[in-house]
């Protein structure tokens, strides 16, 4: 008889077959989508000058309203230095401010401006206004309603790779 540990550090050694293909698949897509969005960004006549990954944390702030550095850092999976470093220049062009949290005064909070909103806005607008027109072209609302309904577990494999 197996050690039970021992078959379960088989299975993670050796996942199933369809698992494996369907991660496979989901990287190669998502990989795809990912390099279309920000071709899609490049191509927006951008005056602000934000990279990347300024936007990622403005979008971020805008979605999931204030957050600390270290809590940005987390769930956009980069590095401390990395998020202060955007951070500083956000906050240096008035597109997020910064103040002591309320709850521990130790700790800083930082939240999307008016400004930092509008400078997301134009650029977001531009990939969402592609990806509304492109599924208005090419699915049905039985796949829109079975695309929207996977959102959640695609937004928990990011938040867990």
């Amino acid at each position: 008889m197996k050690d039970p540990d021992l078959a379960v550090h088989d299975r993670a050694d050796h996942p199933h077959p369809a698992h494996d293909h369907t991660a496979r698949d989901l990287r190669i897509v998502v990989g795809r989508l990912a390099r279309r969005i920000r071709q899609i960004y490049a191509t927006v006549d951008d005056t602000t000058g934000l990279t990347f990954t300024e936007l990622t944390v403005l979008s971020r702030l805008d979605r999931k309203g204030p957050s600390t550095s270290a809590a940005l850092a987390g769930s956009e999976q980069v590095t401390p230095q990395a998020i202060g470093t955007a951070l500083g220049t956000l906050a240096q062009r008035g597109l997020v401010a910064r103040a002591p949290d309320p709850a521990d005064r130790r700790r800083v909070v930082t939240e999307i401006t008016e400004a930092g909103l509008q400078a997301l806005g134009d650029r977001t607008h531009a990939v969402t206004a592609r990806i509304t027109h492109v599924l208005g072209d090419t699915v049905n609302e039985e796949e829109r309603r079975r695309l929207a309904e996977a959102l959640p577990l695609l937004e928990l494999l990011a938040d867990r790779l």
